[in-house]
């Protein structure tokens, strides 16, 4: 019985108690105890953002090996010359979880009412830069602005400014600049402007 409920399950991981039971013409109850018998458990899949192609491992592992290469021969001062940004969405509300308005009531106190609010649904977008010591630069964009090269050109400028006055002590021409692959990111145009700024890109993983 437990070798026959055995190849059921490697035929079909995702079969349910129920119907292992009736497969073997036994209880749901005698089912589980199989099933617990064998050691298995039930374990849901892990979500990933997508799935990487063996191209995009060897860059991975490669860039990855770079950066430990680079920290073996310069140690903390390669770490300090890398300056990361990134872009999030803010929204103009915060919800409040239903745990969050847990009280302390006697019995006979009135039961508050939290009404279901429709929250506003604006947001806008934040450019965030940072090195090894903190915060570089908060951007945020102007409503009704798009992300692309132009804008982010402007955000890499002020991004120059603040670095030489929270850095003062470090040459921007040494900057290591991070940021993923999307297309502001990457053009013809973001890459010239970074060049003249005498900043070097470094490489980022494939997501």
């Amino acid at each position: 019985m437990l070798q026959r409920a055995d190849d059921i399950i490697h035929a079909d991981r995702q079969i349910t108690s129920r119907q292992l039971a009736v497969q073997l013409s036994v209880s749901n109850g005698s089912a589980l105890a199989i099933i617990d018998t064998l050691g298995y458990s039930k374990v849901c899949a892990r979500w990933v953002p997508r799935s990487l192609t063996a191209e995009h491992r060897r860059q991975r592992k490669a860039i990855c090996s770079e950066l430990l290469e680079r920290f073996d021969a310069e140690g903390e001062v390669f770490l300090s010359r890398i300056v990361t940004g990134d872009e999030t969405w803010a929204h103009h509300y915060q919800l409040e979880m239903k745990r969050q308005s847990v009280e302390w009531h006697h019995p006979q106190s009135p039961r508050k009412k939290k009404f279901k609010t429709t929250p506003s649904t604006r947001k806008f977008m934040i450019t965030i830069f940072w090195d090894i010591d903190g915060v570089i630069l908060v951007d945020v964009m102007a409503r009704g602005e798009t992300i692309n090269s132009d804008a982010y050109i402007r955000t890499l400028q002020k991004l120059k400014q603040c670095y030489q006055l929270v850095r003062p002590n470090r040459n921007p021409g040494d900057m290591l600049i991070q940021h993923d692959n999307a297309r502001p990111h990457t053009s013809l145009r973001t890459q010239e402007a970074i060049a003249k700024f005498g900043w070097t890109v470094f490489p980022h993983p494939p997501l």
